[in-house]
């Protein structure tokens, strides 16, 4: 086969490769910080939609009056993507259906998931955030994951935290709205934040404290940060957690030990027969058999009697008294002033509660008397 010839323009020229640019993998995989998909615009689909497409959902009887008061909101969010809701308050449901104007195809999942929302009690000014294009939503059942009611409402108390505080913290680690309302967990926000969410209720559910899912969420939150790590692995940096079972298994009182496997069958018991051949009573006659049997019966009836009697006897035994301590003679090494008492004594007598020294009261009294030396003189003149 001849080569073909080399021709100006798009013609390939035998011999020649184009030459490739060698394109780092990592660069690839990297999405660039603040990169936001377009928008979906009429122009991107001007013939619209060929099939109508509609949703329904039931609601409880309790969210009624909310439904019923915020409803001209949620037909005006949803009229601005060309999607109709009605709302049915006999049957008690909500129905979205596409139009001839629908151009979005995606807009009736989003209208689908919106009436999701409201029924399970999330606000409409959270629910509406679902028409975004970087908002998705998550509806966990929880209902069946646990089989006792008491270890449930026990898993979803912890997953609440004292005061919700648990919660909060979730909230702000994944920015998710989220929503526990009976059996169900919804969770509003960005997709990773959403998968994070999903593992923490489900962990939650197996015994596991959400305490820990949020210790390795905060520490992620940091190395993010961090345009170097970015890149690399996070496992020598997350904390890893090990299950223990404290409560060890109670022991039977009784343990069956197997034996070792023998594959000669157990021995036969001995018979009747054979016992009375081994000790002789077999060639025995009647008569002194009988009086065999009389003798063991009246020897077993004799050791009955002497327990018996043991027993009666234990009431009348004095029990054992303990020997008598001597008291210790008081030791004479120290011995008491009796003098220095006295003279303590006499000066507590003397002085009395709130009463002046002696040395005071003798100056008062002299004092007294001038006083009245003075007045006697004064009146004598």
């Amino acid at each position: 086969m001849a080569a073909p010839e080399a021709v100006e323009g798009n013609v390939r020229r035998p011999g020649k490769k184009k030459a490739v640019k060698a394109v780092d993998e990592s660069e690839l995989l990297t999405v660039p910080d603040g990169w936001k998909e377009p928008a979906f615009t009429r122009e991107d689909n001007p013939r619209g939609l060929l099939e109508e497409s509609s949703f329904a959902t039931l609601f409880p009887k309790y969210r009624e009056a909310y439904l019923k008061e915020c409803w001209p909101l949620v037909q005006k969010a949803l009229s601005e993507h060309y999607v109709n809701a009605t709302l049915d308050l006999i049957e008690g449901s909500m129905t979205v259906t596409t139009t001839k104007k629908t151009f979005d195809p995606y807009a009736i999942i989003r209208a689908r998931d919106l009436i999701k929302l409201l029924a399970r009690s999330v606000p409409f000014e959270q629910a509406v955030r679902i028409l975004q294009d970087d908002v998705a939503c998550d509806i966990i059942k929880i209902g069946s994951l646990v089989r006792n009611r008491e270890s449930f409402v026990k898993e979803e108390d912890d997953f609440l935290g004292p005061k919700g505080s648990t919660l909060k913290a979730l909230e702000l680690l994944t920015n998710c709205y989220i929503m526990v309302q009976g059996n169900t967990v919804s969770a509003l926000g960005p997709f990773s934040g959403l998968k994070e969410v999903r593992k923490v209720v489900l962990d939650t559910m197996k015994n596991i404290h959400p305490i820990y899912n949020i210790k390795t969420l905060m520490i992620k939150r940091e190395l993010s940060k961090d345009p170097e790590l970015r890149t690399q692995n996070w496992e020598r940096f997350l904390p890893k957690f090990k299950r223990k079972n404290l409560k060890k298994r109670k022991e039977p009182k009784k343990k069956n030990i197997k034996k070792e496997y023998t594959p000669f069958p157990p021995p036969q018991p001995e018979s009747q027969i054979d016992k009375e051949l081994a000790s002789g009573e077999y060639f025995l006659k009647e008569s002194q058999k009988k009086r065999k049997r009389v003798e063991e019966i009246k020897a077993k009836q004799a050791d009955a009697v002497k327990k018996r009697q043991e027993e009666r006897n234990k009431a009348f035994i004095p029990p054992k008294e303990k020997p008598v301590v001597k008291a210790k003679k008081a030791s004479t090494e120290k011995k008491i002033d009796i003098e220095a008492i006295k003279e303590k004594v006499k000066n507590a007598k003397k002085k009395k509660l709130g009463a002046l020294p002696m040395e005071e009261v003798k100056l008062k009294m002299a004092a007294d008397e001038k006083k009245k030396k003075k007045k006697e003189v004064i009146h004598g003149s």
